[in-house]
């Protein structure tokens, strides 16, 4: 455990000198005719190298010329979507993928097109005819392949399968139902998975923590092959590409994880650097490194085996794969390479190039990596000019008649919303049900009902009230508890599950739901993850990207902002941007906090839920929570799991038999009534049920009033049925949460529910929540959050007048509009 790990003021303050070893820089100088002349490549080998990046070339001009000309080799078609070309590039992603295998997974970056061809013409190559077909043919039913060989058919398995590649591409490309996504991807999103192409990434510096947790996969699950992350020297100005970095080459991997699952990360993080991030320059303007590969010496002891490779010379990158690779299976990851290229064209199709001189383009047009190579395969004598010339002529033949196929709306329709309105929804959330990942024994240290925690909460009381009488603090199970009986039943059930998160490991979490977990459950299935909350949620998406289950844990709902784009572009869209083919069976807790000020106390409930992707749910009993966990643990889909600091030592109030000890699920959606009542209907999210149930008990006793109290549990999805029955039969409802209450979900909740039942209502649904303030400090909190008596005063002043009430807070309508106008 980390407490062995001593850490000595003695040896720390000791003089010394840190030192580093010398970086290599484009150190490889071979040619064709030198490869050819050694015996490592054969003619053959080499013309293909050449072939794969004329490929790449071509592809690109055709899509230059179909954005800019709206025309392509006769061939008319106006593109419309992003193209950021990867012309000047070609040998730096060929290179890359020479050595790679389907079982060598690559993501890329919005400028990955060639990485795309490169890694599947390799894949084609190495395949067998056998296991091309099974992809052709099962790939969305075998309808593309069908299209392909009607209307391009081809001698060979080998050459069917890449005009079935390029025809999948480029339907992708132009949003055609026969893409690889169904055309729900497009240009920056490019994958196709029995190719081991992973998803490319529109988001700078995306890729990174997304291959990072692909790798800890890998790793864990003992899955053959490597991971590739692919990003720009202008990512290195993300913070999350850093996080990354560090992620995949945590000490911890050395010294604290089992022997046989000992060493870094099996990852390259490879950065194409083309010296420009959009028209900024890298080396000399926004970065600070000078050469990209000195960032590799500070990120530990190995400097991640970094070196700066020539990427001009497709020989040099696949002799650095073949040195990479070695040091990857030696389990010696992660790997930095900084490999030197040039963008020939702007950074997109609308780029006018006004950052750059006509001189320095000319420089780098006479190092042309196609004119070079080429060059180089006529002077070894392996080909003559007119060879060179067929190859290329060829090419363009064969993108000219793919385009054609593409593009003919007849054989290659878009997805059509008339028909089937829900072709995107359909894919948004999968619903699946699934206990186990993947098949085999859970790596686990004692047997379940040996571990200290399992057997302290045995001997709790599973209920709030016990014979009548309210049972000890101490003594009864708690919404923590409940959490942590679900995650223990996973751990023994899936053998693919991990858990991390700050502190998850020895301190059990920074609010216990973990404690006891080290016991019994192995390091590298629990272990304390880096302060990098980025990371944290995108190495999750790349662990359920590859087919594993993850429960990681932000311990304040305020760092959320920290992962953002993690959580609504990535967690959130993948699924559907897949068409269905990718899922993201993720947990990720999230601890709604209380009594730390503004920036520690914020219910941010309502930014998850208005991002389509991610499943929201919000229980506040120990029954809900564990029945939800359990619902959330056994999906496929992604969740946010909202949980608050003020209940976790919250007794069960509501199943008075008692929380089961066997595992059970409460499905999404369904909002639980707990009271019933039938004068008022009142909605809540979160820990406000209990101040809803105090206000429930004023209007009793004080006004002869039955409030009906249902809380909806959960947020996305949420059934509606429960509550509008609850209104027809009231008249009235008021809602209520935590959140702030300006853009908060009870107000869309509320607008539904004024919507859908309008001809119920007696006056029209009332919100009430936190004020639009900063959370102010633990004493001033009751004058921020709801109380019992604003419920009170908001039906007092807004549903209807209570006999003899003095409201104590103003819910006035002028109230409200004074507040409207001051922006609070």
């Amino acid at each position: 455990m980390s407490k062995e790990q001593f850490y000595d003021p003695k040896a720390l303050r000791k003089p010394g000198k840190i030192k580093f070893k010398n970086i290599d820089v484009c150190q490889y100088q071979k040619t064709a005719k030198d490869v050819l002349a050694d015996g490592s490549f054969t003619a053959a080998e080499l013309v293909e190298i050449y072939r794969d990046m004329k490929y790449i070339r071509e592809f690109e001009e055709m899509l230059r010329s179909v954005r800019n000309e709206k025309v392509y080799n006769g061939v008319e078609y106006a593109y419309t979507g992003p193209a950021h070309l990867y012309i000047g590039e070609e040998s730096a992603a060929v290179g890359q993928s020479y050595l790679l295998g389907k079982d060598d997974f690559l993501f890329g970056t919005h400028r990955s097109h060639g990485e795309v061809l490169a890694k599947g013409l390799s894949a084609i190559a190495k395949m067998s005819d056998k296991e091309l077909l099974e992809v052709m043919e099962t790939t969305f039913e075998g309808k593309p392949y069908a299209v392909v060989k009607e209307h391009l058919p081809q001698a060979s398995v080998k050459e069917q399968a890449v005009e079935f590649f390029l025809y999948g591409l480029m339907c992708e490309l132009f949003g055609r139902e026969n893409g690889f996504a169904k055309g729900l991807g497009n240009s920056m999103h490019l994958f196709f998975l029995p190719f081991g192409i992973y998803p490319n990434n529109a988001i700078v510096g995306g890729s990174p923590c997304i291959a990072a947790g692909a790798a800890l996969y890998k790793k864990n699950m003992k899955k053959p092959g490597i991971v590739v992350a692919n990003g720009g020297d202008g990512s290195l100005g993300c913070g999350p590409v850093w996080e990354a970095l560090n992620f995949a080459g945590m000490d911890q991997f050395k010294t604290l994880w089992p022997d046989e699952y000992k060493g870094g990360l099996p990852v390259i993080f490879n950065f194409m650097n083309n010296g420009y991030g959009m028209g900024g320059r890298t080396n000399g303007e926004t970065m600070s490194y000078g050469e990209l590969a000195r960032v590799g010496a500070g990120m530990n002891p190995d400097q991640m085996h970094t070196e700066r490779v020539d990427g001009l010379n497709p020989l040099a990158v696949i002799d650095a794969y073949r040195r990479k690779m070695k040091l990857i299976h030696e389990n010696k990851g992660p790997v930095l390479l900084d490999v030197l290229t040039y963008r020939l064209t702007g950074h997109s199709t609308s780029d006018q190039n006004a950052y750059r001189s006509k001189e320095e383009l000319d420089a780098w047009e006479a190092n042309d990596c196609i004119a070079l190579f080429r060059k180089q395969l006529i002077d070894a004598g392996i080909a003559t000019d007119a060879d060179v010339d067929q190859i290329n002529a060829d090419i363009k033949a064969q993108i000219t008649s793919v385009l054609k196929v593409a593009i003919d709306l007849t054989v290659s329709p878009r997805i059509d919303f008339l028909k089937d309105p829900d072709a995107i929804s359909r894919y948004t959330f999968n619903n699946g049900h699934q206990t186990a990942m993947a098949d085999g024994k859970p790596y686990v240290l004692t047997e379940k009902a040996e571990n200290t925690r399992v057997k302290k909460i045995a001997n709790k009381v599973r209920a709030a009230v016990q014979d009548g009488k309210p049972v000890s603090k101490l003594k009864q199970f708690t919404l923590r508890d409940g959490i942590f009986e679900a995650i223990m039943d996973k751990y023994y059930e899936d053998p693919t599950l991990v858990s991390y998160g700050e502190d998850v490991r020895e301190w059990g979490g920074a609010f216990g739901v973990y404690q006891g977990l080290s016991d019994s459950i192995p390091f590298n299935r629990l272990f304390n993850s880096p302060i990098s909350e980025s990371c944290i949620v995108a190495s999750a998406v790349g662990y359920g990207m590859c087919g594993g289950r993850s429960i990681t844990e932000l311990m304040y709902c305020d760092f959320m902002g920290r992962a953002g784009d993690e959580i609504f572009n990535q967690m959130a869209k993948w699924q559907a941007m897949s068409a269905g083919q990718l899922k993201l069976p993720m947990v990720l807790r999230v601890s709604v906090g209380r009594k730390y000020g503004a920036q520690h106390s914020q219910d941010w409930t309502a930014l998850p839920a208005h991002v389509p992707g991610l499943k929201v749910v919000f229980p506040v009993t120990p029954y809900d929570a564990k029945g939800m966990m359990a619902a959330a643990l056994n999906g496929t889909d992604p969740v946010i799991f909202m949980e608050s600091q003020l209940l976790y030592d919250k007794g069960e109030e509501f199943h008075l038999e008692g929380v089961p000890t066997e595992s059970y699920e409460i499905p999404f959606g369904e909002p639980d009534v707990k009271r019933v009542g039938k004068d008022i209907t009142i909605l809540t999210v979160g820990p406000t049920l209990y101040k809803a149930l105090k206000a429930a008990d004023i209007l009793k006793e004080q006004f002869g009033l039955e409030a009906e109290v249902i809380d909806a549990r959960s947020v996305v999805p949420f059934n509606y049925d429960k509550v509008l029955a609850s209104v027809k039969k009231t008249g009235k409802i008021i809602l209520a949460s935590d959140a702030c209450t300006r853009g908060s979900i009870v107000n869309d909740m509320a607008t539904h529910i004024n919507a859908l039942a309008f001809d119920d209502l007696d006056a029209p649904a009332v919100v009430i929540g936190a004020k639009n303030w900063i959370t102010p400090c633990p004493e001033m909190e009751e004058h921020f959050f709801p109380n019992e008596h604003w419920f009170i005063d908001a039906i007092h002043e807004k549903i209807m007048p209570l006999p003899g009430y003095t409201p104590k807070t103003n819910f006035t309508r002028e109230e409200e509009l004074r507040l409207e106008r001051t922006g609070m």
